[in-house]
């Protein structure tokens, strides 16, 4: 008998949402893209500039046997659902999946739900539209934009410095990772002073920074100065005026995709693609008891609205746990960005009632983290304001006027559930008067110098392009993994420092490419998308007043960027007698003969670069506990092995990258010249054509 086809991402969701849907159907994976741009034609950009940007697709590599079977299914199916994410990537992957499998875009075959539950999924086969065209024009805009100014500039970079990509988010992220070097670089300390009193009366004791002096707010800027005020300084020490105030403190809204991979940065430690990779599983879909269900609502999202529903279960949860005191007055209607689809909630627990704790035994410690971090937030969010009593007392001597700060906790409010988020309590004595004297205990002067701005954090460089409107939040990740992956970053201390080709290259694409390649223009363009979204712009239109701008620039580059030519280092070849000079291969640098191809001669023991030591950040999933690191074999041969040889074995001839398969979870690593992102399982044949932001 014939059932119903539905067609899903993920392979992990399809076996939930079959459950739930019953026998009448059968849920099957695309797993991801079936389809992506061709690299024939004109510069390989699978696009034809001449004809409306008209794009070539073809079957993505290791998707034939995907494909194979969901036409066979497709063709046995009475009907066919297409059920891919909820955003725009997602409907992008819907037309595909209909125009491969031939199914008909003016049926109502469209089914979208925020989270994979039973009474949300059910509900929406109840009312499925036809795919969002406007929605696709969008995806496909960004992903031909991002073709073209991927090949051509990376080409041009190749070419002209050795530098491995560009890319139009990319480019932008590691221009505001190099400015910051130069304000860091370019930073001048300079010395202030501070002055802390300590005074008493009786048995009570407060600390006190001097603040004024004559009713002005007082700088010192070296010891001379500060012994000065030191000295003049003189008893008797009154306190002048106590003040105190109750301060109200309002819980956040609940998370969007941006600020849970900042927040799960500061609290947790995760970088952003853990923290997607992560929340992934939990919306896919955990064995609970035996179901499996999923536990939060979809994680790529720039709305902090909630649904009425669990506005009303969480408020009834937190009245019944905590009293009704604790019930804030949030509605759940928060601020959506205009580029977030109006079907779109926040990042929240798809029931209020599966407490962290009530389901931590079947998360793995990664997953619990991350889903409380979630719960909390959510439900905090709908609690009511903490109140802090804040005081402050001035204590007076002559034109000098000192601070003692202080505050405590007097009504917990959200604070009660949002655990990672705490109030401290700084005591002042209670027992003291205006008007009363208090003994100067001790007066002293300390020497500080200004710090130079901070190199930015992952979470740092999340939000400062969230504020300027540069990329969107589900390929923050991915940037961050292009930019170290390239070379053109480090992390010290998990700050991003650029390296000495990440400043060549940014220096390079400024000089001829920055009326394109800036804050502004990427910011703009993200902003043209979201009006193509909308029905508001036609994409070919955008796309040809990009193009317009963008050729005459590269063409320009071609002509007048200078070539690098590569450092000799002081010896000749023995074979033919040309300089040796530093090369840049996949593998870091090594000394070779600058009359290449003509000689082919490598210099043996040429280790720069190439150490034992060479780590790639990547954990070993053989033993869990060592890590992947560059090695060299004994016939010279470069490798990647476990650094707990020989307790474990793991070695990979590919260099492996912090990212798991997302067919088979094995890590996935660079292969051949272009470093293509492959699988290294025999078993699995998934491969990225190119990386993209």
């Amino acid at each position: 008998m014939s059932k119903k086809l539905v067609i899903v991402e993920s392979p992990a969701k399809a076996k939930t949402i079959e459950n739930y849907l019953g026998k009448d159907y059968v849920v099957l994976s695309s797993v991801g893209h079936i389809r992506d741009l061709a690299t024939t034609g004109p510069g390989g950009l699978g696009v034809d500039v001449d004809n409306q940007f008209a794009a070539n697709y073809k079957n993505a590599t290791g998707k034939s046997k995907v494909i194979k079977e969901l036409k066979l299914a497709a063709k046995n199916a009475d009907f066919v659902y297409l059920a891919t994410d909820p955003d725009r990537e997602g409907e992008a992957i819907s037309w595909h999946l209909a125009d491969v499998l031939e199914v008909d875009t003016d049926l109502d075959n469209r089914v979208v739900f925020n989270e994979i539950t039973k009474n949300a999924v059910v509900d929406a086969f109840k009312i499925p539209r036809k795919i969002d065209m406007d929605l696709v024009r969008s995806q496909e805009s960004r992903r031909i934009v991002d073709r073209i100014i991927g090949f051509k500039l990376s080409k041009l970079l190749q070419n002209k410095i050795k530098s491995k990509s560009a890319g139009r988010v990319q480019s932008v992220a590691l221009r505001l990772i190099v400015n910051k070097e130069r304000e860091i670089q370019a930073f001048v300390s300079e010395e202030y002073w501070h002055i802390h009193g300590i005074f008493g009366a009786g048995a009570s004791q407060v600390e006190a920074e001097l603040n004024k002096y004559k009713g002005k707010k007082l700088e010192i800027s070296n010891e001379e100065e500060a012994m000065g005020h030191v000295n003049a300084l003189a008893a008797p020490y009154v306190i002048e005026k106590i003040e105190k105030k109750n301060r109200k403190k309002s819980p956040k809204a609940p998370f969007i995709t941006s600020t849970l991979q900042q927040e799960a940065s500061s609290r947790l430690g995760f970088n952003a693609r853990k923290t997607m990779s992560t929340a992934q599983k939990l919306y896919e879909g955990v064995s609970v008891g035996g179901e499996a269900v999923g536990l939060i609502t979809y994680m790529r999202t720039d709305s902090t609205k909630l649904s009425d529903v669990f506005v009303g279960e969480a408020k009834e949860f937190v009245n019944k746990e905590y009293g009704d005191k604790f019930v804030g007055k949030g509605t759940g209607n928060g601020k959506k960005s205009k580029n977030a689809q109006e079907a779109h909630e926040a990042i929240r627990p798809s029931s209020v009632s599966r407490t962290p704790d009530s389901i931590k035994s079947y998360l793995k410690p990664d997953e619990f983290k991350l889903y409380k971090l979630i719960w909390e937030r959510a439900v905090a969010s709908l609690m009511a304001d903490a109140t802090v009593e804040a005081t402050s007392i001035d204590i007076k001597s002559g034109d000098y006027n000192f601070r003692a700060n202080g505050q405590i906790l007097v009504f917990d409010g959200y604070l009660k559930v949002y655990s990672f988020e705490n109030t401290k309590n700084e005591m002042l004595p209670a027992d003291l008067a205006e008007g009363m004297e208090v003994a100067n205990q001790s007066i002293t002067p300390t020497q500080h110098f200004t710090q130079p701005p901070a190199r930015y954090s992952e979470a740092r460089l999340i939000r400062e392009m969230e504020e300027l409107g540069i990329g969107r939040p589900s390929t923050y990740a991915q940037t961050m993994d292009t930019l170290k992956a390239r070379g053109y970053v480090n992390l010290e201390e998990r700050r991003f420092k650029p390296t000495d080709q990440g400043i060549l290259t940014s220096d390079k694409l400024d000089e001829f490419f920055s009326n394109l390649i800036n804050v502004e223009y990427t910011a703009k363009m993200e902003n043209d998308l979201d009006e193509i979204a909308r029905g508001e712009k036609v994409w070919h239109i955008e796309l040809k007043d990009f193009y317009d701008r963008f050729i005459p620039l590269v063409e320009t580059a071609n002509e007048k960027m200078e070539k690098i030519a590569p450092k000799e280092v002081g010896e000749d070849c023995p074979e033919c007698g040309h300089p040796l000079v530093v090369r840049r291969g996949r593998y870091g640098e090594f000394v070779a003969c600058s009359n290449y191809p003509a000689c082919k001669h490598i210099k043996k023991d040429a280790t720069e670069g190439v150490t034992e030591d060479n780590g790639t950040g990547v954990e070993c999933p053989k033993c869990h506990s060592g890590e992947i690191v560059l090695k060299r074999s004994k016939r010279g041969r470069i490798f990647y092995g476990c650094n707990q040889y020989p307790k474990c074995d793991q070695a990979y001839w590919d260099k492996p990258i912090d990212r798991k398969c997302p067919q088979c979870e094995s890590v996935l690593t660079l292969k051949g010249k272009d470093e293509i992102v492959t699988c290294p399982s025999k078993e699995c044949d998934y491969k990225e054509t190119e990386n993209k932001e």
